[in-house]
């Protein structure tokens, strides 16, 4: 990879959308590998992207998410609309989950995405505001 450039790409998400749900991710780790990023780098930056997505599709109207590779680093940013997260410190516990009957008969819900992101990346950030959205930026060192 050039050491002077920076990769950088922009992927809507819509609520909702679970036809497409995780296809966002699939491209990410297509990059990843065709860049020749360590196998165990893009299993985890393939983790987040895939919990951070199904997030915005179970619950937010729509999202930005940008994906930035540096020769450092990999960092995803997502800003969401959406209801908020009301109590942060409650939704990074395993196993606590807001999802309906209806999304986990469709195999989600189980209170492990935001604590699978952290647990995967090398740093992690989360604010909400209740109503208005919810902006999560993590990140995963190539060293």
């Amino acid at each position: 990879m050039n050491q002077e450039a920076a990769y950088n790409q922009s992927f809507k998400i819509r609520g909702g959308d679970f036809a497409n749900a995780g296809t966002v991710s699939v491209q990410i780790k297509k990059v990843l590998k065709e860049i020749g990023v360590k196998p165990e780098i893009v299993y985890k930056v393939s983790i987040c992207c895939y919990e951070a997505e199904m997030n915005i599709v179970m619950y937010a109207e729509e999202a930005k998410l940008d994906f930035t590779i540096t020769p450092e680093r990999i960092m995803v940013e997502i800003k969401d609309k959406g209801p908020g997260i009301e109590n942060i410190e409650q939704a990074l516990k395993e196993g606590f989950s807001t999802a309906t009957r209806e999304m986990r008969e469709m195999g989600f819900g189980a209170g492990m995405g935001l604590p699978n992101i952290m647990k995967n990346s090398d740093e992690f950030f989360i604010e909400s505001v209740v109503s208005e959205g919810t902006k999560l930026k993590f990140i995963v060192n190539l060293d």
